[in-house]
């Protein structure tokens, strides 16, 4: 889920009433108040805004509205429910330049800069990828999430190569591709620390972090059944020293899968304010080597991942389709400081 801001939960004032949140229990939930639940589940929502929502019977449990000392159980479906459509809803296009790599009468390929938000969602009604393309294009088909267009997608700070489909055929024809894993997708990052294999797999489920909600985390032993399948296979571009280049590619496309998975070997992404990485967690303890990281942040203010290549089987020729997306320049400019200092180091 993208970074958002706080989440308002305005009053009930009529009848017909809209769904903005829907989550069903694991067959494992434990009974938990519902605020707490949705906590949990909500990223950015204060306790105090849930409360005020379950005081306006707002929240939902099984279609009854509930109070926040609700216990949420095992197969609970639990609705966040306003007066109003979810922003998110009610798309305004607007003139965004596109950088396009390919366009034809199916299909769109775009090369996403970093801080672009693909779709709308809390926080961001604006100044996102689909809003974009809704005003570039008309009659882009809609997914289950009446996103139009939208197959996949990337994190806000990620850059990098997205397929949009043009018609319903491409959709229908992309997401299956997706869903059989079947896509070509290969990012490459800078990550904190030397990375010992050449080359290695990340397995490991995927899911939300149980006490730090904005983070997702790999579940392992007794856990092992949480979140979802994930899979990432990488491979060593350049060592730098304190970190290294990799390209790594996906089997799955979970939410902050790459970020997560090479956390969880031990080589954070350098940059990655969320899980970390904005600290410095390789190095010396000299002042000059803390400014020089310090000068690398600025010049690359956001975690150091980039979409470069996306491959996918035409929806109408079926021919494979390859596109590659150079590495912008705030990422090259911070992987040239590191060069030269790995270079001056070794001297």
């Amino acid at each position: 889920m993208e970074e958002i801001n706080e989440v308002e939960f305005p009053e009930n004032n009529n009848d017909e009433l809209y769904e903005h949140f829907r989550f069903v229990a694991d067959k494992g939930q434990q009974p938990l108040r519902v605020d707490k639940y949705l906590m949990n589940k909500i990223e950015n929502a204060t306790r105090n805004r849930i409360q005020k929502a379950a005081k306006d019977g707002n929240i939902y449990v099984n279609d009854h509205p509930v109070k926040s000392n609700y216990k949420v159980k095992a197969n609970d479906v639990v609705r966040v429910l306003f007066a109003h459509p979810p922003y998110e809803f009610l798309l305004v296009p607007e003139d965004i330049p596109l950088d396009i790599v390919h366009e034809d009468d199916e299909v769109l390929v775009v090369n996403k800069p970093a801080g672009m938000v693909v779709h709308p969602g809390h926080g961001n009604y604006s100044g996102t990828l689909i809003n974009a393309l809704t005003f570039h294009f008309e009659n882009l088909p809609s997914n289950s999430n009446d996103r139009p267009g939208l197959v996949h997608r990337i994190d806000k700070d990620t850059s990098g190569l997205l397929v949009v489909a043009k018609t319903e055929h491409a959709m229908t024809h992309l997401s299956k591709q997706f869903f059989d894993k079947t896509t070509e997708r290969e990012y490459v990052a800078l990550v904190w620390g030397n990375v010992e294999e050449e080359e290695g797999t990340v397995e490991g489920n995927i899911g939300r972090h149980p006490k730090n909600r904005l983070q997702n985390t790999v579940f392992l032993g007794d856990e092992a059944d949480k979140g979802k399948p994930a899979v990432t296979h990488y491979e060593v571009l350049e060592r730098l020293g304190y970190v290294t280049l990799v390209s790594c590619r996906l089997e799955t496309g979970r939410t902050h899968q790459i970020r997560v998975h090479m956390k969880h070997i031990g080589h954070t992404l350098f940059n990655d304010e969320r899980y970390g990485g904005e600290k410095i967690l390789k190095g010396t303890a000299f002042s000059k080597y803390k400014q020089f990281v310090e000068n690398c942040f600025k010049t690359l203010p956001r975690q150091a991942l980039h979409a470069r290549t996306l491959g996918f089987e035409h929806p109408t020729s079926g021919e494979m389709l390859r596109f590659e997306a150079p590495v912008p320049e705030d990422m090259e400019n911070c992987l040239e400081k590191w060069r030269n200092y790995s270079k001056h180091s070794k001297e």
